[in-house]
């Protein structure tokens, strides 16, 4: 827990247990509205707090592009992740796959590649080749991986977005959304930290030809390291982007741009804006005791409450001393109590405005006590 913060615990048996930040009398920051950005939608949001600095037309429905291949990619780290497929297996190249048009990597037809080679292809030379070939592997056609995809967005809360294809070729019935993509990005960067770093390769050589990864910020900006391009005529220049800056992490999502350059500059005016006017903060761990509740009729009296997991809060520069936080904790606790059981809310709030709330859960199972526990604490119940 961060040493700022500290709990002023009511003694004995509390209903609502109230702790506050002991902070002093900064002035409040002045953070002036989001840049003005020259794309069709965008979105601004931290990693770790989710919370949103910037967007204009985030739920909007947009043609992804070559956004595609951020779940094309997330499908197949799916699969190594379980053990269904391994880097060294090789991939016989399909003419589907070989035939495909738009960006390549340049695989023959009928050649055996191996799913690392073809995973390079796919995220550092955006290969609609490559696509294709990995989809057909691990689901014997592009439409069965499809619907993998689908799958693997309603798992992630992605409420806009429907998939017909892995490469990001156009199809009416094939769409995301600037918000979309963000949670994407998120669980790409959280579910596959390893993985994930392949984004920030900058160039690849396969069958002879180089190729250049397409997100330029990677030369620009230094805390840059993702994350994908898209482009199609009808889409228009994307970009979804991630940047780390002193423990702070940021995705931001460039929809529907007029030009290469226009992405790539909007991007940073975003990334930019959020790092210079916001900062973000761990104020608790998961599984750390906050407080303790009494339990009634088990086998201990106190019990550890905290949370499930780390909370962040991301807030203007300078005002993490004005955070407060309050907690409810359920009035009447009664063995038997099972781990992770909801027994409380803690609020965070900065200047009355809630910012962040989240539910206490129980840290360890309790059994019921024996006959004399039982007896005894039913009898103080009485006059509880």
């Amino acid at each position: 827990m961060i040493s700022k913060l500290t709990l002023f615990l009511l003694q004995g048996f509390v209903i609502v247990c109230t702790m506050l930040l002991p902070f002093g009398t900064a002035l409040a920051a002045i953070v002036p509205d989001a840049p003005s950005i020259g794309a069709r939608a965008y979105i601004l949001r931290d990693f770790d707090s989710g919370r949103v600095l910037a967007e204009v037309n985030a739920d909007e429905r947009m043609e992804p592009a070559s956004l595609t291949k951020i779940m094309t990619a997330y499908v197949v780290f799916e699969e190594l992740k379980q053990g269904n497929i391994s880097m060294q297996d090789k991939v016989r190249v399909s003419e589907k796959a070989w035939r495909m048009g738009g960006s390549k990597m340049f695989i023959e037809v009928d050649t055996k590649v191996s799913i690392e080679d073809l995973l390079k292809g796919l995220i550092i030379q955006s290969g609609n080749d490559a696509s294709v070939a990995l989809a057909e592997f691990i689901a014997g056609d592009e439409g069965a991986f499809a619907d993998l995809m689908n799958q693997y967005a309603v798992r992630l809360g992605m409420t806009g977005s429907h998939f017909v294809n892995a490469s990001g070729l156009p199809d009416p019935e094939h769409y995301t959304t600037a918000r979309d993509s963000a949670t994407l990005a998120a669980a790409m960067i959280r579910d596959f930290p390893e993985l994930y770093k392949m984004h920030a390769v900058k160039e690849y050589e396969y069958n002879g030809i180089v190729q250049h990864n397409r997100n330029k910020l990677l030369w620009r900006d230094e805390s840059v390291d993702g994350l994908k391009t898209g482009y199609t005529e009808s889409a228009g220049y994307c970009l979804v982007t991630s940047a780390e800056r002193d423990q702070m992490r940021l995705i931001s999502v460039v929809m529907g741009s007029e030009s290469e350059r226009s992405r790539a500059r909007e991007s940073i005016a975003l990334l930019s804006y959020g790092f210079r006017f916001f900062e973000t903060h761990r104020l608790y761990g998961a599984l750390e005791p906050l407080t303790e509740v009494r339990i009634w009729k088990g086998e201990i009296e106190k019990l550890g409450i905290g949370l499930a997991r780390d909370l962040y809060v991301t807030v203007p520069r300078g005002q993490y001393e004005k955070l407060n936080a309050k907690m409810e904790i359920d009035s009447k606790v009664v063995a038997p109590v099972t781990k992770g059981e909801a027994r409380g809310t803690l609020e965070v709030t900065l200047g009355g405005e809630q910012i962040a709330q989240r539910p206490l859960v129980t840290l360890a199972p309790v059994a019921e006590g024996g006959l004399w526990r039982k007896v005894s604490d039913q009898v103080r119940l009485l006059f509880h």
